[in-house]
């Protein structure tokens, strides 16, 4: 079985600057989600913004990522322009690309969109109803019609993004916005997901529909292989091959 090659990217900032974050995540959010989306058939590891002058991309990484799920938040000018374009060229190359959280306004995630991807946020952790509205997709399967997060940073429209390959979840906040907070995208022969859970002082990473959802994610962002009309493969960017 070729195993999808999975980076999961981390600022890896709050867990050192913030008492609270560290208690949710002594490892970093980055290690937490590589633990509990250990699977037969995933080959998981971990980069981080400060890891080496690569921000722990480099081209060798790059070269052998299927699907990288990107979270950053603060320090999003930190990332150099050089590693963001080439992020961007492995997902127009077939890489499968997942944006958690404040990953709206990273870098690579703006030069896919081609739009601001601002959006209203509120500083409080609100309870918040996550509802699936597109059943059918493969990321909803196993799904809920409807889960809550016991806390998520408020984020509301009008989210400045493209319309949307497919929309496969609301939120609703109990203060009364709604966000557009699980969205799909293709660009060139990438695969996209934007999923917002994941504030760094929330336990949305601890959730298993949340859980659930970025590993359904995973999967369906793998790269497929593609053949010419000869039978001969046309796309190097395959899962599990390294040419």
């Amino acid at each position: 079985m070729n195993k999808i090659r999975v980076t999961i990217w981390h600022e890896f900032f709050h867990e050192h600057t913030n008492d609270d974050v560290a208690a949710l995540y002594p490892d970093g959010m980055h290690e937490c989600l590589a633990a509990a989306l250990q699977a037969d058939d995933l080959e998981i590891r971990t980069a981080w913004l400060m890891q080496d002058d690569d921000h722990g991309l480099s081209d060798d990484v790059l070269n052998s990522t299927d699907v990288m799920l990107w979270w950053g938040h603060a320090l999003h000018d930190k990332v150099r322009d050089d590693i963001a374009e080439k992020v961007v060229q492995r997902v127009l190359d077939g890489m499968g690309f997942i944006a958690l959280h404040s990953a709206h306004m990273a870098k690579p995630f703006c030069k896919l969109m081609g739009q601001p991807c601002k959006l209203r946020w509120r500083c409080a952790n609100e309870k918040a109803i996550v509802w699936n509205v597109h059943p059918t997709h493969p990321i909803t399967q196993g799904v809920p019609l409807h889960f809550e997060l016991e806390r998520e940073e408020m984020y509301g429209e009008v989210f400045q993004i493209p319309q949307p390959d497919d929309l496969l979840f609301i939120t609703w906040f109990a203060g009364g916005n709604v966000f557009r907070g699980g969205s799909t995208f293709t660009r060139g022969l990438g695969k996209i997901f934007y999923f917002h859970p994941g504030h760094e002082d929330c336990p949305s990473f601890h959730n298993e529909n949340v859980i659930k959802i970025i590993a359904n994610g995973v999967r369906w962002a793998a790269p497929v292989t593609l053949v010419d009309l000869e039978g001969n493969k046309s796309q190097k960017m395959l899962v599990g091959d390294d040419t």
